[in-house]
């Protein structure tokens, strides 16, 4: 005699209904190992937030609009088996700002600094910059030099060799050019950096300690000045 109350199967026999629905649910998406906090600075218009997009959303707007106090974006990444949450900051150029921009440097660990390789009073701002990366930033922040818009290559106005002998007086910071337009250098940058720290880390840190990582970047090698600027791969 069949009971009412009897499990209903699907076509062919198998499992109940139910436990397949179990089965398909998702797990919850794993936590990070590591979490980095990276500014970036620099004057108006040299392509930060084109730099920020490009690496977290791959994208490119020609008339991006000037940034506003400041902005933000994560990117999640994965190397050396380890899943790495960055909080990218973008902040204004503009000197208006630098009040509310100043209390962004001290919880930064990295710090990328960015002009635009066309533009010389972009470049003559940087000691300007560096004034407040001294006063605002951390001493053990470590510090990055962008030349951007290495797309406009005809136009530049700024030689590499002098972007490198200004690096070189500032201990410990790295340097490259880039280009946010034609997607050069861009991730290069970034991941170099992820990867730096954690070749320098434990491999397992406690979740406490997360907020605390460095980053650890060590200059590039001058380049004889004899020969030609090449349009080199960043790292």
């Amino acid at each position: 005699m069949e009971s009412g109350f009897g499990v209903q199967r699907r076509a062919g026999g198998g499992s109940p209904a139910v436990g397949a629905s179990q089965r398909r649910r998702k797990m919850p998406p794993r936590a990070a190992d590591y979490k980095l906090q990276v500014i970036i600075i620099g004057s108006r218009g040299v392509g930060k937030t084109s730099l920020m997009e490009r690496f977290t959303d791959d994208t490119f707007c020609e008339a991006c609009k000037s940034t506003v106090g400041v902005d933000f974006k994560i990117k999640t990444v994965e190397l050396r088996g380890k899943k790495i949450r960055l909080q990218i900051w973008d902040t204004a150029g503009q000197e208006r700002f630098n009040s509310i921009t100043s209390a962004y440097y001290r919880g930064a660990k990295g710090i990328v600094l960015v002009y635009d390789i066309t533009k010389q009073e972009t470049f003559d701002d940087l000691p300007k910059w560096m004034k407040m990366i001294d006063k605002y930033a951390s001493e053990d922040a470590e510090l990055l030099l962008v030349g951007n818009k290495l797309d406009c290559e005809s136009d530049r106005a700024i030689s590499r060799q002098q972007a490198e002998r200004f690096a070189s007086r500032i201990s410990g910071m790295r340097f490259c050019e880039a280009s946010a337009k034609d997607n050069f250098n861009v991730d290069e940058i970034f991941l170099k950096l992820v990867d730096d720290i954690l070749s320098k880390m434990p491999l397992e840190v406690p979740s406490k300690d997360l907020s605390n990582s460095l980053l650890s970047l060590q200059p590039e090698p001058e380049i004889p000045p004899e020969l030609p600027p090449p349009r080199m791969r960043c790292c």
